[in-house]
């Protein structure tokens, strides 16, 4: 069984947020990686599935002035193609040391960690979820990670889980009933 914050202290917890930061594999996808070929001569291409009420959640969130990064241990140019698509600029690829990315972005952004909330679902997660005001794991995380985070959304990673953790904060602003 998980630990979780009562829903009083989360949404507490959600009032104060103004960036919210996400990992990619596990979270805005289900962490399945595909790889294939356009055609025979082309080098193999990644492919990776998003949730489209996931990136509807992301661009509601700037509607509503906060700011929305990706910090992820990978390198993928789909990644980046989806990021420049929702308009998150804030974009760290290959950040096997997530926190020096979250540290950065922080700082550019001009807010501290009690305005911070960050969804992650493996290990190397794990310091940054520590760091936040506000931790969030989809349903499919590990257990470990489920252990240590405020909320855990019903949704798996990939299917809604990033969307869920926005509409939590939203209810919390004030933004949705």
């Amino acid at each position: 069984m998980y630990k979780i914050r009562s829903k009083k202290i989360v949404l507490e917890k959600a009032r104060l947020i103004k960036l919210i930061l996400l990992d990619v594999d596990g979270v805005l996808t289900n962490g399945d990686i595909t790889y294939g070929k356009l055609n025979d001569e082309e080098e193999p291409v990644e492919i990776k599935t998003f949730d489209v009420h996931d990136g509807y959640g992301i661009v509601k969130a700037f509607e509503k002035g906060l700011a929305v990064g990706i910090i992820t241990a990978r390198n993928s140019k789909v990644v980046q193609l989806r990021a420049e698509e929702l308009g998150i600029n804030d974009v760290y690829q290959g950040s096997f040391n997530k926190t020096e990315a979250y540290e950065d972005i922080k700082q550019k952004r001009k807010v501290n960690d009690s305005e911070v909330a960050y969804m992650g679902d493996d290990l190397f997660d794990l310091p940054v979820l520590q760091k936040v005001g506000l931790s969030s794991a989809p349903s499919t995380a590990r257990p470990e990670v489920k252990r240590k985070v405020d909320y855990i959304t019903k949704a798996p990673g990939g299917k809604g889980a990033v969307r869920e953790f926005i509409d939590l904060i939203f209810k919390a602003k004030g933004f949705i009933e």
